[in-house]
């Protein structure tokens, strides 16, 4: 479970799912958007392209009447009983030409009004049984109250309302029969006449709306503005249309009897509304389909690529393991060891730059070793060296049994705390640069160690140690000049030093050493207070 093969197998197999899973959702999630979106726009076509046929079929009727309507009140030159019945005899005469094979028409009529004469009553013409038009005994408005528009609608209603009006669909008194009509009133001047129209087969507009389908439970059915189902194709009891749908949305989701639905309404010309409406679900099915296909691609690359990727990462392995038996040699501190790999991918580059690391490393380390013990900021020796030296000079003083000469000068800034109060830190580290330049400068021969924040001692030994008065002089000249020659605080460098040099009847260890030239630096540094304070 801990090999490399096996970490490598499953991180590469835990990749290509989590790909294939987001490639999935997205995918699924962009056929789930593309098949909503094609749904909501054939629902639309469908319902523009049922509105177009019905209000065309509706338009049709509507400018047959509106002919004959206007033939009619261009002909009618009088009430009277002699001229109303030739004006009807020539009205009868435009109808038939214009009802001749009709689609749906049942019937035409014009009718007078009672109350312009009680003997012409008009004409009303009906075909059953689509082999033409044969007269038919006119109903007799005189039996009705036509003031009630509840009765006899096709003459009561466009009477009230002066106006050209599409009828619901309603049971014609004589005939038993289911129809829709377009009626129009007639006037001669100002006076109300009568009423022209054509009855509608109700069949033939169910017809249209039958042929209106999507996918295998997607319907159409009409409706008026009250939300009353005119015509739906699956119901034979009529409900009230559910009240989301009424709704001014271009597309609908409402609940019908438990089966959430995707719907269009569009209005038509006699009034009525046109819908046309889906089953969420059938609109879900085509996508979904199409996940599980993307589910099933998945599971066989998987495979695939579990298959392929085992082979590959055992070649892959193979040099690594070879590789990870020179690392251990190298770490118990064998660099002899080298590898034969020599192919020209990955794992042999690495194994050339491996075997070119272990010819470097021991230069390296040292480099390293160099940089561990070197201060950041003025890149001397810092207080981990200063240890490591003081503990070898200790072998050393052991081994020479007193004869080693050497003395240690300890540094110390004066006055750096108010440097970096009143300027900042910044400048701060600029006077210690100046210090640790100045002391390299005169002991350019000696090993300098920064080992506190403002301290510094350098170590004395064979040339600047016969040399070491001279040297700590111009080490005070230096720092004199340096102050004559700057006015900014950071840069008068003013440094307290103490020189002590080991004597092999006072001092047992380096450290005793040190303590005495700590201890000449701290009254250096009193001197020099008090030469400031007079």
């Amino acid at each position: 479970m801990h090999s490399l093969r096996t970490k490598i197998t499953l991180l590469t197999i835990c990749a290509i799912v989590v790909a294939m899973v987001v490639g999935i959702v997205f995918g699924v999630a962009a056929i789930r958007n593309m098949a909503n979106s094609n749904a909501h726009q054939t629902l639309l076509l469908l319902c523009e392209a049922g509105q177009k046929n019905l209000d065309s079929y509706f338009e049709n009727v509507e400018q047959a009447v509106g002919m004959v309507s206007a033939y009619v009140e261009s002909d009618l030159d009088g009430l009277e009983d002699e001229k109303l019945q030739a004006h009807l005899d020539r009205v009868d005469g435009i109808f038939k030409k214009l009802t001749y094979n009709a689609n749906g028409v049942l019937t035409y009529y014009y009718r007078i009004d009672p109350t312009v004469s009680t003997t012409v009553k008009g004409f009303w013409y009906v075909n059953l049984d689509a082999e033409g038009f044969r007269k038919h005994e006119v109903t007799d408005i005189t039996l009705y109250d036509t003031e009630d528009t509840s009765s006899l609608v096709w003459f009561t209603v466009p009477k009230a309302t002066g106006k050209p009006v599409w009828l619901p669909p309603y049971i014609t008194d004589n005939l038993d029969i289911k129809v829709i009509s377009y009626n129009v009133p007639i006037y001669l001047g100002s006076q109300f006449v009568g009423v022209i129209g054509i009855e509608l087969d109700y069949s033939t507009m169910a017809e249209q709306v039958d042929n209106i389908t999507l996918y295998e439970n997607g319907y159409a059915f009409i409706d008026d503005e009250e939300g009353k189902i005119v015509y739906h194709p699956r119901l034979s009891v009529q409900p009230e249309t559910p009240e989301k749908v009424l709704s001014d949305d271009s597309y609908i989701r409402y609940t019908f009897e438990g089966v959430e639905k995707l719907a269009v309404r569009l209005p038509l010309r006699n009034g009525t509304q046109l819908n046309v409406t889906v089953p969420v679900d059938e609109i879900n099915a085509s996508w979904r389909r199409w996940g599980v296909k993307m589910a099933g691609i998945f599971a066989a690359i998987l495979i695939v690529s579990l298959t392929v990727i085992v082979i590959f990462t055992g070649r892959i392995t193979r040099p690594l393991r070879d590789l990870t038996a020179m690392a251990e040699q190298v770490n118990k501190g064998n660099y002899d060891c080298a590898l034969h790999y020599t192919s020209k991918d990955e794992v042999g580059i690495l194994t050339r730059t491996f075997n070119d690391l272990t010819a470097h490393l021991k230069t390296y380390i040292g480099d390293l070793n160099d940089l561990a013990y070197a201060d950041a900021l003025t890149s001397l020796h810092n207080k981990g060296a200063f240890d490591i030296c003081v503990k070898e000079m200790q072998e050393q003083m052991g081994e020479t049994d007193g004869a080693l000469e050497f003395a240690v000068c300890v540094f110390d800034c004066n006055d750096l705390k108010a440097v970096n109060d009143q300027n900042g830190h910044d400048k701060g580290d600029i006077y210690l640069k100046e210090t640790a330049a100045i002391i390299c400068d005169v002991f350019d021969h000696s090993p300098v160690f920064r080992i506190g924040g403002d301290e510094f001692v350098a170590v004395l030994l064979n040339r600047d140690y016969d040399r070491r008065d001279e040297l700590l002089q111009r080490f005070d000249q230096e720092c004199e000049k340096k102050r004559a020659e700057n006015t900014e605080a950071w840069e008068q460098v003013s440094v307290a030093r103490g020189m002590a040099v080991y004597d092999p009847q006072e001092d047992g260890s380096v450290n005793d050493v040190v303590r005495r030239a700590d201890k000449l630096m701290y009254e250096d540094k009193w001197k020099s207070k008090e030469r400031a304070t007079k």
